[in-house]
């Protein structure tokens, strides 16, 4: 009968053990992505004239928000098609030289997390954005696995905190911000309803210079995360809760949105023409 209870017992103690080291795993990747490796190898591309270039990247390390980021390759291809745009779609990460950065009109982060590029590639795209080019982050291009200074301040603005758990996609009203470029908003409701998984940052980006373009109501959401201490935290997000915000870096433009958690998101007219507009914007 002892050895039938140790036997037990050492059952039950090798599972928590397990789970707690597969939680651990998760909670590593989550936030800070593996296995990390970056791709050096420089692509070929043809680039046709005369077109609007766009990259799309498509690349995780950290969690993967895999329905979104195939529903979002398929609109974009669809955008490209409807606006004779050349889309090169990848999930490596050689394209990030210098010389074929530059012939790129807009890089799209879709819902790219984790540690995605050496420290030359990141300089490189730096660079690109401060020289005129255009960089666009979805959803989890914002969260906190990124570890990268520059893509912080100059496209999200602040650090990212958390998302709801308990109540993870909540039916929100989303509104124009009073501010947003008259480019940026063409054809875009004034408000429109939609559930996501809605994010919240440590500051208001609004604080540190950038523009808002959407923003939902933040007395209509439950802010709460996983753990006592963020319990109905917005961290000055505000009444106004930004999920869409741009800004002016060097000769060029930043562009996030914190909506696009799941496919859902890709069937929303509004929600991609927002993104059709940031690529287009002049």
């Amino acid at each position: 009968m002892k050895k039938l209870f140790k036997i037990l017992l050492w059952s039950v103690f090798s599972m928590i053990l397990i789970l707690m080291i597969t939680l651990v795993g998760f909670v590593y990747k989550v936030k800070n992505g593996f296995p990390v490796f970056f791709e050096t190898e420089i692509p070929v591309i043809s680039f046709p004239a005369d077109q609007k270039a766009v990259l799309l990247f498509s690349k995780s390390t950290g969690f993967r928000h895999g329905e979104s980021i195939e529903a979002g390759k398929e609109v974009f291809a669809q955008l490209a098609k409807k606006n004779n745009w050349f889309l090169y779609s990848t999930e490596e990460g050689g394209v990030f030289n210098a010389d074929q950065l530059a012939k790129f009109d807009a890089v799209i982060f879709n819902n790219s997390t984790g540690r995605l590029l050496n420290d030359e590639q990141q300089k490189a795209l730096e660079e690109y954005v401060e020289q005129g080019g255009r960089l666009i982050g979805i959803h989890g291009a914002g969260d906190d696995s990124h570890h990268w200074h520059w893509y912080v301040k100059n496209l999200l603005g602040s650090e990212f905190s958390h998302h709801a758990i308990q109540a993870e996609l909540q039916l929100a009203d989303v509104s124009l911000g009073s501010d947003a470029d008259s480019v940026l908003i063409a054809g875009l409701p004034a408000k429109w309803k939609t559930a996501d998984e809605w994010y919240v940052f440590f500051e208001n980006p609004n604080t540190k210079g950038f523009t808002i373009l959407f923003t939902v109501n933040g007395d209509q959401i439950d802010p709460s995360g996983n753990l006592l201490w963020i319990k109905d935290k917005d961290f000055g997000m505000d009444k106004a809760h930004p999920v869409a915000w741009y800004k002016t870096v060097g000769k060029g433009e930043t562009f996030y949105t914190s909506m696009g958690h799941d496919a859902n998101a890709w069937k929303q007219e509004p929600f991609v023409r927002m993104l059709e507009n940031a690529i287009g914007h002049p």
